[in-house]
């Protein structure tokens, strides 16, 4: 699989209401952190998540987190 590109090096806090989401995972997309369907011309499908309560979580925008969609830390390392 390719890589993702990194949208931002920093995650968007965000407050969400309970719903099913779609999590860009090509880092494409021109509504980060949310799919907008730019992964057709990539091998990377979205990340869809659901919330069951209004909660502020961090979503990831570096693509590269080990807890999609969430923000795990692992922007700081990019680059390093």
């Amino acid at each position: 699989m390719s890589e993702p590109t990194i949208a931002a090096t920093s995650p968007m806090a965000l407050e969400l209401e309970p719903g099913t989401y779609s999590w860009c995972r090509c880092g494409r997309s021109k509504n980060q952190p949310f799919c907008d369907a730019s992964h057709k011309v990539t091998d990377f499908t979205p990340l869809e998540f659901e919330i069951t309560e209004k909660v502020r979580k961090s979503y990831c925008q570096c693509k590269h987190s080990k807890n999609a969609p969430f923000c795990d830390g692992t922007h700081k390392t990019l680059g390093k």
